[in-house]
């Protein structure tokens, strides 16, 4: 194997894309001007910062107003699950989400919780589905907030939020989704959608960590996140970050612009990978077929998840067990235990995602690679493995 690192964890981050970076060197340095300042380097900084919102908008089907820009995906997600549920407090204080959401969601809901607030979490399928029906009879007169996300971060299910949010706003409640796995990845049009409320981040399709967004539909009421400032409308102060803003604005642009190329590349790498896997005996995908090109989990039975990420690592190959949020984790993933995984299935299964650096090769290898390592880590496991559910197939 070459010393290059087959890097497989897109879905934890992407590399900065170089011309995205080219874009964003100049505002370190040479254009350095605060952005909130009235001369002519801080006009030129807010002339940066508003063309970025300006693409930022046009990638999501949205006007440039209502474009807010944060940290990233985990405050965009705090601060539209706070921020709403704080500003409808007096129409009501119970909040529906699904069971599988990324842990900034979770948390985010879990401290409402402790605040007073009630929340419902929708369980999905064994493919990771929630069910629109379920939703719907799950909305209350005292619901304030729907917030699903757009695709999960650790196998990729798309879920039927459209739908979701359709029924919402029949009952006047708000909506918001957590699309960072999805931009860059699917097609994002807020209207479309029904989402008064999306979150992304642009470290997820090839642009620089520590920035994100929060579309806010206009009409919609929210709490401001930070004070000390008139920065995003008074609602989030702070000095812009100049350059990271730039490299959000440069990376979502050229996102969308080679999102169906890029998707049916990596769809055929997943296709490619999968076929692969259907070859190793007692291996299942989790998911369904409505899912991220990129993002295959896959249960690898009698082998812990540990054991099979380190030898991968060790012979230059990247990949999860999930939410890089999660890393740290002790807990089996809520995403697959929520799917109705055993917790020994849970802990026998990786995530594999593909991005647009990668090529077949790289999926032959890591296949490979795969059969090498399960061969010694199973090695006295067979007749175990034949009496274990037929879920897996060789």
């Amino acid at each position: 194997m070459s010393n290059r690192t087959i890097y497989l964890d897109h879905a934890a981050t992407t590399p900065t894309d170089e011309e995205v970076l080219r874009e964003m060197l100049p505002y370190f340095s040479d254009a350095f001007g605060n952005a909130s300042s009235p001369h002519r380097e801080g006009r030129r900084a807010v002339a940066t910062v508003d063309a970025a919102r300006e693409k930022v908008a046009q990638a999501i089907g949205a006007s440039p107003a209502e474009i807010y820009f944060t940290s990233g995906g985990t405050e965009s997600d705090n601060w539209a699950i706070t921020g709403v549920a704080e500003a409808y407090r007096e129409k009501g204080r119970h909040i529906l989400s699904s069971a599988i959401e990324h842990p900034a969601v979770l948390k985010a809901l879990s401290r409402l919780e402790s605040r007073g607030y009630e929340v419902t979490y929708l369980p999905v399928d064994r493919e990771g589905y929630v069910s629109v029906e379920r939703a719907i009879r799950a909305m209350r007169n005292d619901t304030v907030l729907v917030t699903i996300m757009t695709a999960n971060n650790e196998v990729g299910s798309i879920q039927p939020i459209r739908e979701i949010f359709s029924a919402a706003h029949e009952r006047g409640i708000v909506t918001h989704t957590d699309a960072v796995q999805a931009i860059g990845a699917i097609p994002i049009d807020v209207k479309a959608l029904g989402a008064d409320l999306l979150s992304l981040s642009a470290h997820k399709f090839y642009g620089p960590k520590g920035v994100g967004a929060l579309y806010l539909r206009k009409g919609i009421k929210i709490k401001g996140l930070i004070v000390g400032g008139e920065q995003e409308r008074s609602l989030r102060a702070g000095t812009y970050n100049t350059p990271a803003i730039v490299g959000l604005g440069a990376a979502i642009e050229r996102a969308t612009a080679s999102l169906e190329e890029n998707a049916a590349r990596l769809l055929d790498l997943k296709t490619r990978f999968i076929t692969g896997l259907k070859e190793i005996p007692f291996t299942a995908v989790n998911g369904g077929s409505n899912a991220l090109a990129g993002t295959v989990n896959v249960t690898f039975s009698g082998v812990r998840n540990s054991e099979l990420l380190f030898a991968l690592d060790r012979e230059g190959i990247a990949a999860s067990s999930g939410s890089a949020c999660s890393s740290g984790s002790i807990e089996p993933s809520h995403v697959l235990t929520a799917m109705g995984l055993t917790k020994e299935e849970v802990g026998s299964s990786v995530r594999f995602s593909f991005g647009k650096e990668n090529t077949v090769e790289d999926v032959t290898a890591t296949l490979d690679a795969i059969k090498g390592i399960l061969s010694r880590l199973r090695e006295g496991k067979d007749l175990f493995l034949q009496k274990k559910s037929n879920r897996y197939e060789g």
